[in-house]
């Protein structure tokens, strides 16, 4: 598993801007951000390195952030992968609560998924499936 971060926002002016400056200061790197709003409120999903710092860092600014853990699967940036994936979820019976993806620079993506169970993850590598550590994907924090 690796963790992500998770944003509540008052849905706002501005207030999308501040969390991401407050992370730019701290010098935290975001890799993705996917952000569900309702009238009221946003949830800010961040993939980047150093989560736990990212976390406490915006908690000591005021704003409420959690760390939630994800599986994190690398496949080929090509039609069809995230289909294939998402397709053996299905048929394992597996719970996608949410996911987002991004690719990277040497021609692969990597697919965020928050899955149900405990087992989810040792599924999908015993299926075939590149699941990566925190190390493979982000900078892991200080214990």
């Amino acid at each position: 598993m690796i963790s992500q971060l998770t944003v509540f926002l008052a849905n706002e002016k501005g207030r999308l801007a501040a969390a991401c400056r407050t992370l730019a200061d701290a010098d935290i790197n975001m890799k993705a951000l996917f952000i569900a709003d309702t009238a009221d409120f946003g949830i800010v999903r961040i993939f980047c390195d150093t989560p736990q710092r990212a976390a406490a860092v915006l908690t000591e600014a005021g704003f409420r952030a959690s760390i939630a853990p994800v599986i994190a699967v690398s496949v080929s940036d090509e039609p069809g992968t995230l289909a294939d994936l998402l397709g053996y979820c299905q048929s394992a019976s597996m719970n996608v609560e949410y996911g987002y993806c991004f690719c990277t620079a040497d021609g692969r993506a990597i697919d965020v998924l928050k899955i149900e169970g405990d087992q989810a993850e040792a599924m999908l590598a015993e299926a075939g499936f590149t699941v990566l550590a925190p190390e493979e994907v982000y900078d892991v924090d200080p214990a």
